[in-house]
């Protein structure tokens, strides 16, 4: 089915405009308005904060705060919504055409999908996206779909080695491991000198990438529309991560709630290393037990036998298509302040975070932060994900292989064959086997 433009709403700016894709329809223009004073827009938005509510939605809610400073007069209704639930949380009420929030912090394999289902404004020539070239590509590029764009890169981040350096040097340990053979040589060792297990794997899907990248692995070719999800590629990566668990070298995942108890088994440092994001800095530093940020190592996850590296991740701002066009001011200025460089210096001083703007890097708050730095090798390293539709859909099904094999012993080549199934006949049924 064709979608084009079903109409353009007029922005702050004069002359800029966000157009709804939809289905059907022509385009349809509106005068061109004069920018309003900030201290003069009124308006009532709805944001849906995806972050952790405890970790990182404090700093958020500052950011609110120092908007309003200019804008006293745009309410913004703050709401925290588990990330595991949003993605069909905001579907279905957009579906519906009610209940969805009027601005969104969705995460990067979201927007191609809302996208399709004309669920989003498109940003193409409006003032957010008057300066795109100071976005980093491949954060920009995850809001792109059929053309145009639908998003506002808010942070970008991949998954990395955090280490706890005071277990390590105790054991002996100079440095932090740069293959998964390294890992599980240092883990045995940490564990024989210091009490403390090696490393802690946690058995989701997305945690899963680097093991399966790490032997040149990937979900699906976009390209050749294939399903490569059971390649004998993956099911190497797999066999290392079962193996780091099933010799000992790892501790034994929880059966539930296996990320909280990764984290919480780190901060008392009774784990020495883990697979994370910079997400959880902010967590792991000021948890009482664990030593601060000085005790707190970052490296690039070790490589297997043809490459090193996490996926690629991080959220965006998107605009629901569905909001009045009475609120498209007041949106595009919260959107732009949220994600100015300023803003994104503050998040990366107060969390970690990582800004997808150029500029920001320039910021001496950013700069001259140790963590930022980490990071940044961490990022040079991480893997492109496919930006499809469907790419949101690939995680439930590898979360479920994730517990089978590293929880229920199952075979990683047999529980990867389960998971093409599922995209054969539920995610990606034009794509072969």
């Amino acid at each position: 089915m064709r979608r084009t433009a079903r109409g353009i709403a007029v922005l702050a700016s004069a002359s800029l405009a966000l157009t709804v894709a939809a289905c059907g329809g022509e385009d349809k223009a509106t005068e061109e308005q004069p920018k309003a004073d900030p201290a003069s827009l009124t308006a009532e938005l709805t944001w849906w904060d995806t972050s952790d509510p405890q970790n990182e939605g404090p700093a958020f809610k500052e950011l609110i705060a120092k908007f309003n400073q200019t804008h006293p007069n745009v309410k913004i209704n703050y709401q925290s919504v588990p990330f595991g639930e949003a993605q069909n949380k905001f579907k279905t009420a957009a579906q519906a055409k009610s209940g969805a929030p009027d601005i969104l912090r969705a995460e990067v394999a979201w927007v191609p999908e809302f996208a399709s289902l004309g669920y989003l404004y498109a940003l193409d020539g409006s003032e957010l996206l008057s300066d795109a070239t100071d976005f980093l590509a491949t954060p920009l590029a995850s809001n792109k779909y059929d053309g145009k764009t639908y998003g506002i890169p808010q942070v970008t981040d991949s998954l990395a080695l955090m280490y706890n350096k005071e277990l390590l040097t105790k054991a002996g340990i100079s440095a932090p491991p740069k293959t998964w053979a390294e890992l599980k040589s240092a883990s045995q060792t940490i564990k024989d000198k210091t009490g403390a297990e090696g490393v802690y794997v946690n058995p989701a899907g997305y945690f899963m990438l680097p093991f399966m990248y790490g032997e040149g692995g990937d979900l699906v070719d976009p390209e050749a529309k294939k399903i490569i999800v059971n390649s004998e590629q993956n099911a190497a990566g797999l066999a290392i991560a079962k193996d780091l668990i099933d010799s000992g070298a790892a501790a034994k995942p929880s059966a539930n709630d296996a990320y909280g108890t990764m984290m919480t088994l780190f901060k008392e440092q009774k784990v020495a290393m883990i697979i994370n994001g910079p997400w959880e800095v902010n967590n792991v530093s000021s948890a009482p037990d664990f030593g601060g940020l000085e005790n707190l190592g970052i490296a690039p996850v070790p490589a297997g036998s043809a490459r090193a590296g996490g996926p690629v991740g991080g959220h965006n701002y998107v605009i629901w298509s569905g909001m009045p066009q009475e609120k498209i001011d007041a949106a595009v200025a919260f959107v732009k302040f949220m994600a100015s460089a300023e803003s994104q210096a503050f998040l990366s001083e107060k969390l970690g975070l990582l800004p997808t703007r150029t500029s920001a890097y320039q910021v001496d708050a950013v700069k001259n932060n140790p963590v930022v730095a980490a990071f940044q090798a961490v990022n040079e390293a991480a893997v492109g994900r496919p930006w499809i539709p469907e790419a949101g859909q690939f995680f439930g099904p590898l979360d479920q292989m994730a517990t089978e094999v590293l929880i229920q012993n199952k075979d990683p080549k047999a529980a990867l064959d389960g998971v093409a199934k599922k995209y054969k006949a539920e995610v990606v049924p034009g794509y072969g086997l």
